[in-house]
C-alpha cells in the first residue's frame, strides 16, 4: 500500500480530533451527573446549580479553557426520544396572511380560491401553490391578481400595479409570504431564547410555511404549546357599560324563548341567578325561573365593564346566540358595531359559596364595520412582568411617543365617561380597569388579573417578542417524558454493547488473527463515528443509536470480503503477502465493497431526503457509518494486515474449526430457480391478498393523523376496557393497545385531530385525565400529563400528527420508496453496463418490499409488538431495500469478475460457480447483522420493536432473494449471445 506514512498520519490525527470531540461530551454529563447528586430529587435546584455554574471553567486543554456553557454546546445532543422534552412542527397560516395582503378582499373569486385551496391542497404541496392553483382555476382569466378587489390595495402600494401579469404579481406575493414566514420564524426565535430552556433548536422546513421547534428537557407541555401558538396581537379597546346592554340582553333572550325549545334548565338550580333578578321594576332582565336560554346559563351578572360570568363550556352556545342574524338586527345604534369578547378564565363562589371557574363576558366599543381598536398593540416597546399594587404578577408596558399620546386621550376619555378599557391579546379580555385618576401621561400601562408568575414571564415575553404575522398552528407534536428518555438509552447501550461483544466473538472465532485486526478496526470506526457526530453537531435519537447498532453488523461486511478473497487467493497458490495485496486491488475485493456501500448510501441519501425528525438521524449515523467503515476496512485494517506480515507473525485467515468451512461448495442454484419462483409466487400473491382484501396495513398517525398517548399504568389493565373507557369520554372511538408490558398502553384517537387552535391539545389532555382519572386516584392532572423528571407513570410520551402534514408523510414516503428503487437502478446500470443485472436487483428488492409488507399485514393483528406502518417503518424498509441491494450486489460482482475471466462452462454453470463462492461472505454478513439485530429486538425498547423486526423480516428474505431470486431473474434475461459464447468456451 502506497503512502503509509500519511495514512498512519491521518489516521492518528483523525482518532485525536474525534477524541477531542468527545471530551466535551464526557465532561458536559459528569458535571450534570455532579448536579444531579447535589440537587437529589429537586429538579428545580438542579437547574439553578446548573445555571450557577454556566460561566465557570470547568475543563482545560492547558493552553484554552471552557466554560461549562461551552463545553454544553459542543456536546452530543440527545434527541427527544432520549433526553425527553418537546418537538412542535408549526403551520404558520400562509392563508391569513394571503387574507392580510389582500386587505381583507370581500372578492368572490379570491374567497373561493382560498377555500379550496384549503379544501383540495394535495400532499407536499404548499398552500400559496394550492391557491394560485385554485385562483387560476375560478377565475378562468376574468379575474386578475392585480385587481383592486384582490392584491391591488394599500398594504402592497409600491409593490404591485394594475398592468402586471398574474405571473409577476405571483411572484411578488410568493416573496412576500416568505418574508411574513422568516418574521414568524425570528419572532418564534426570540421568545424561545427568552424562555429558558437549553440548546433549543428552531428551524424553518423548506418553503412550506412550517416552523420546526424543538425544545429538549422542556417539560410544562401546556405553558410552550401556548408560547409558541400566541399571535400577541395586542389591543386596547373601549368598553360598552353592562347597563347599555342589558336591554338588548333581556330582549334576545325573550326572543330565544321561541326557538330554543330543547333548552335545558338544569344549570338554574345551580347559580344564584335568582336573588339577582328579584327586582323587576328595577331589571328589566328578570325572568321566570328555568326558562330563559341566555340568563340561566349565567353563572353571575357583571358588572362595570363586565355583562356576566359563563361556564367555559357554555361560551359555545352563547356565541351562537350572538351571532345570528336575528340577534344582530336587535342591536341598537349605539350597539351595532360592539364586538362580543370572552375574558380570561377565573373563579367566582357560586350561591353554595363553592368556587367553580368562569368566563367573563365584554362588549368593545368600535368605529364602524371595520371594527379597529382605540390603540393597536405596534406602539408598545417594553414589556416586563412585575407585581401590581396588590402583591399580584402582571405586566407593565411601555408606549412609544405615539402611543404614548393615544394612551393619554383614550385614558382621559374613560375617566371622564366613568367608562373602562379592555387590554385584549388575541381576542381574549385579559383586564379591564377603570381610569380613576385622570389621563394617564407617559405611555405607561399594565395588564393584570389571574395570572400565575409563568404566565406573565410568558406574556411579557411573546409582547417584547412582537406579533406573529399569522396564527401559528400546531400540525404536528411529540412529547417525550425524561424518564421515558432515559429507558431508550439505557436499552440503547445495552444492545449496543451486547451486539458489539457478540460481532467481536464472532469475527474472532471464524477468523482467527484476522478477526482481531477486525475488531480493532470495528473499534476505530465507531470512535470516528461518534467523533464525527460530536463534530457536527448532529443530534443522537433512538434510531440514531440503532443505525450504529446496525453499522457495527454492517461493518465487518467489508472486513469479511477482504478476508474471504485472501483466503481465495491462498487457495489458489499465492503468497500470504500476495493473497493480502490483491485482496485490496480494484480486481480484489474493492470494487465489490464499493459498489455494495454506494447502493446502501443512495437509499440512506433518499431517507435523509424525505425523512423528518428522528428518521434523519437514522439516515445521518448510517451515512457516517457507511463513509467510517470504508476508511477502517480499507487503510486501519490494512496498516494491521501490513504490520503482522512485517513481523512475520502467524496471520490466519481462519481457525482450525472454520478452515474447511464453505469450501468446494458446488449448489446448482439455477436449476432450483422454479422451486424459489414458486415459493417466492405464493408468498407475493398471499400478501398481496392479505394487503388489498383481507387485513390491509395498520397505518399509524404518521400516515392517517391522530394522537397518540404511551400511558403507563401502576398495574396491569385490559386494553378493551379503556378503549371502552375513554371511547365513552371522548365521544368518538379511542383506540388502546398494550404496548410492551401489561402495565402500558397505546392509546390513539383522532378527537379534532383537524382542529389546531391553542386550547385544543389542553381539552385533549383533559378528556384523557376525565377518562383514566379512576386508574390513577393518587395522581393529579399536572402530574398526569406534565413531562417531569423521574417520572414513572401516567402520560409517558405523546404524539400529534394534523392531517395536512399526514398526506405530506405519506406522499414523501411513496417517493422516498419509489426514488431510491430507480437511483440504484440506474446506478447499476451504469456500474455493470448490462440492463439484465439492474432488472435482477430491483426485482429482487420489489419481491422483499412486498413480502415484508406482507408479512406486516398478515400478523399486525397478533403479534404483540407495535407493527404500525409509520416513518420509522418506512425507514426500515429502505434499509432492507439498502441491505438487499448490497447482499445482490456482492454476488453479481463475482458473477460479473467469473465472466470477465471467461471461465470454462456454460453460462449457468459460470453463475453457479460465482454464487458458490460468494457463500461464506452472505452467511457471515447476514449472521453478524442478524445478531446484532436479535439484540436490538430482544433489548432496545419497544418503541423501536416493530422498526427492528422490518429490518429482521427483509434481511431473512434478502438474503434468500440475492441468491434465488435476482440472480436467476438475471440469468432468464441475459442475451442469448452470451449463452452461446459460453458454449462455445466449454466445447473448446
Amino acid at each position: 500500500m502506497q503512502s503509509k506514512g500519511l495514512i498512519k498520519f491521518f489516521a492518528i490525527l483523525f482518532a485525536l480530533v474525534c477524541i477531542y470531540q468527545l471530551s466535551f461530551t464526557f465532561v458536559a454529563n459528569k458535571v450534570k451527573s455532579d448536579a444531579k447528586a447535589f440537587a437529589g430529587a429537586d429538579v428545580t435546584k438542579e437547574a439553578k446549580y446548573l445555571d450557577s455554574i454556566g460561566r465557570e471553567k470547568v475543563f482545560s486543554l492547558g493552553f484554552v479553557d471552557y466554560t461549562f456553557n461551552e463545553v454544553k454546546d459542543k456536546q452530543i445532543n440527545k434527541g427527544l426520544d432520549l433526553e425527553g422534552g418537546i418537538n412542535v412542527i408549526l403551520q404558520i397560516s400562509v392563508k391569513d396572511i394571503l387574507v392580510g395582503l389582500s386587505n381583507d378582499s370581500q372578492d368572490p373569486v379570491f374567497n373561493k380560491a382560498l377555500a379550496d385551496a384549503t379544501k383540495n391542497i394535495k400532499g407536499n404541496q404548499t398552500y400559496l401553490d394550492a391557491f394560485f392553483e385554485a385562483f387560476d382555476a375560478e377565475s378562468k382569466g376574468k379575474v386578475k391578481l392585480a385587481s383592486p378587489d384582490v392584491f391591488f390595495n394599500k398594504n402592497l402600494d409600491g409593490e404591485i400595479d394594475l398592468k402586471m401579469t398574474d405571473a409577476q404579481v405571483k411572484a411578488v406575493i410568493k416573496r412576500k409570504v416568505n418574508e411574513s414566514v422568516l418574521s414568524a420564524f425570528e419572532v418564534l426565535r426570540k421568545r424561545i431564547d427568552k424562555f429558558g430552556v437549553t440548546q433549543p433548536n428552531i428551524q424553518q422546513l423548506g418553503e412550506t410555511g412550517r416552523i420546526l421547534v424543538e425544545l429538549p428537557g422542556a417539560k410544562d407541555v401546556d405553558r410552550i404549546k401556548k408560547l409558541l401558538q400566541s399571535t400577541a396581537q395586542l389591543e386596547f379597546w373601549e368598553t360598552h357599560k353592562f347597563e347599555e346592554v342589558a336591554p338588548y340582553l333581556g330582549q334576545l333572550n325573550e326572543a330565544l324563548k321561541a326557538t330554543e325549545v330543547k333548552f335545558d334548565t338544569k344549570e338554574t338550580t345551580k347559580t344564584g341567578i335568582d336573588s339577582l333578578l328579584t327586582d323587576a321594576s328595577k331589571d328589566s332582565l328578570a325572568n321566570s325561573k328555568g326558562n330563559n336560554p341566555l340568563f340561566d346559563k349565567m353563572l353571575s351578572y357583571g358588572g362595570g365593564p363586565v355583562l356576566g360570568y359563563f361556564a367555559p363550556k357554555d361560551t359555545a352556545a352563547i356565541n351562537s346566540y350572538l351571532n345570528r342574524e336575528s340577534s344582530k338586527s336587535m342591536l341598537t345604534p349605539e350597539l351595532r358595531f360592539a364586538r362580543f369578547v370572552w375574558g380570561k378564565p377565573t373563579t367566582i363562589d357560586n350561591e353554595k359559596k363553592e368556587k367553580v371557574e368562569a368566563i367573563e363576558l365584554y362588549a368593545l366599543k368600535s368605529d364602524g364595520r371595520a371594527g379597529k381598536p382605540a390603540i393597536s398593540g405596534g406602539v408598545v416597546v417594553d414589556a416586563r412582568d412585575t407585581f401590581d399594587q396588590f402583591g399580584k404578577p402582571a405586566v407593565s408596558m411601555q408606549m412609544n411617543g405615539k402611543g404614548a399620546k393615544q394612551w393619554e386621550e383614550l385614558t382621559g376619555k374613560a375617566f371622564t365617561q366613568k367608562s373602562s378599557i379592555a387590554i385584549v391579546l388575541d381576542n381574549i379580555v385579559y383586564s379591564a380597569p377603570g381610569v380613576s385618576s385622570g389621563p394617564i401621561s407617559g405611555g405607561s400601562s399594565e395588564i393584570s388579573g389571574s395570572f400565575t408568575i409563568d404566565e406573565t414571564k410568558d406574556l411579557a415575553n411573546v409582547l417584547r417578542a412582537g406579533k406573529l404575522p399569522a396564527k401559528a398552528d400546531i400540525v404536528q407534536s411529540d412529547v417525550v417524558g425524561p424518564s421515558l428518555g432515559q429507558e431508550a438509552i439505557d436499552n440503547g447501550m445495552l444492545s449496543f454493547m451486547i451486539g458489539m461483544i457478540l460481532v467481536v466473538l464472532w469475527m474472532i472465532l471464524y477468523y482467527g488473527k484476522a478477526g482481531i485486526y477486525a475488531n480493532i478496526s470495528l473499534l476505530v470506526n465507531i470512535l470516528f463515528i461518534f467523533g464525527i457526530l460530536a463534530s457536527l453537531g448532529a443530534v443522537l435519537t433512538l434510531p440514531g443509536i440503532a443505525g450504529i447498532v446496525l453499522t457495527i453488523g454492517m461493518a465487518v461486511d467489508a472486513n469479511v470480503i477482504i478476508f474471504e478473497r485472501a483466503k481465495e487467493e491462498l487457495d489458489a497458490g499465492k503468497t500470504l503477502e500476495e493473497a493480502v495485496n490483491y485482496s485490496f486491488t480494484w480486481k480484489g475485493a474493492m470494487s465489490s465493497i464499493f459498489d455494495a456501500n454506494i447502493t446502501t448510501a443512495l437509499t440512506a441519501l433518499i431517507l435523509l431526503v424525505f425523512g423528518t425528525g428522528p428518521i434523519k438521524g437514522f439516515a445521518t449515523t448510517l451515512l457516517i457509518g457507511i463513509g467510517t467503515s470504508l476508511f477502517t476496512s480499507i487503510f486501519i485494517t490494512r496498516l494491521l494486515l501490513d504490520w503482522s506480515l512485517r513481523k512475520n507473525q502467524n496471520l490466519t485467515f481462519s481457525t482450525p474449526m472454520t478452515h474447511n468451512w464453505f469450501k468446494n461448495m458446488n449448489i446448482d442454484f439455477l436449476s432450483k430457480k422454479k422451486i424459489a419462483y414458486a415459493i417466492s409466487s405464493v408468498l407475493i400473491i398471499v400478501s398481496l391478498v392479505s394487503l388489498f382484501f383481507v387485513n390491509g396495513l395498520n397505518q399509524g398517525v404518521d400516515f392517517v393523523g391522530g394522537r397518540t398517548f404511551q400511558v403507563r399504568f401502576e398495574k396491569e389493565v385490559t386494553a378493551s376496557e379503556v378503549s371502552a373507557v375513554l371511547t365513552k369520554t371522548f365521544g368518538t372511538n379511542v383506540e388502546a393497545k398494550t404496548f410492551g408490558d401489561g402495565n402500558q398502553l397505546k392509546i390513539t384517537t383522532k378527537y379534532k385531530v383537524a382542529e389546531e387552535s391553542e386550547g385544543v391539545d389542553k381539552e385533549v389532555n383533559d378528556k384523557l385525565y376525565e377518562g383514566l382519572k379512576s386508574y390513577f386516584p393518587n395522581t393529579s392532572r399536572e402530574d398526569f400529563i406534565t413531562n417531569s423528571d423521574g417520572k414513572q407513570f401516567g402520560v409517558l410520551q405523546a404524539s400529534k400528527v394534523g392531517p395536512t402534514i399526514a398526506e405530506d408523510i405519506k406522499t414523501n414516503s411513496y417517493w422516498a420508496v419509489l426514488g431510491s428503487l430507480l437511483v440504484v437502478f440506474l446506478y447499476l446500470l451504469i456500474s455493470f453496463r448490462k440492463w439484465q443485472f439492474s432488472l435482477g436487483a430491483v426485482g429482487a428488492v420489489l419481491h422483499d418490499v412486498i413480502i415484508v409488507l406482507g408479512v406486516y399485514s398478515l400478523f399486525w393483528k397478533f403479534l404483540p409488538f407495535n407493527m404500525e406502518i409509520d416513518q420509522a417503518f418506512i425507514a426500515a424498509i429502505l434499509t432492507v431495500i439498502g441491505y438487499s441491494l448490497n447482499d445482490t450486489v456482492i454476488v453479481f460482482d463475482r458473477v460479473r469478475e467469473f465472466l470477465g475471466t471467461h471461465e470454462k462452462g456454460t453460462f449457468n454453470e459460470v453463475v453457479n460457480k460465482a454464487l458458490n463462492t460468494t457463500i461464506s461472505r452472505t452467511v457471515n454478513t447476514s449472521l453478524t447483522t442478524l445478531i446484532v439485530l436479535f439484540a436490538i429486538f430482544i433489548l432496545g425498547g419497544e418503541t423501536i420493536r416493530g422498526f427492528v423486526f422490518a429490518i429482521l423480516v427483509g434481511i431473512l428474505v434478502g438474503t434468500y432473494s440475492s441468491l434465488f431470486i435476482a440472480t436467476p431473474l438475471m440469468a432468464d434475461t441475459v442475451n442469448k449471445e452470451e449463452e452461446r459464447k459460453r458454449a462455445l468456451k466449454k466445447e473448446e
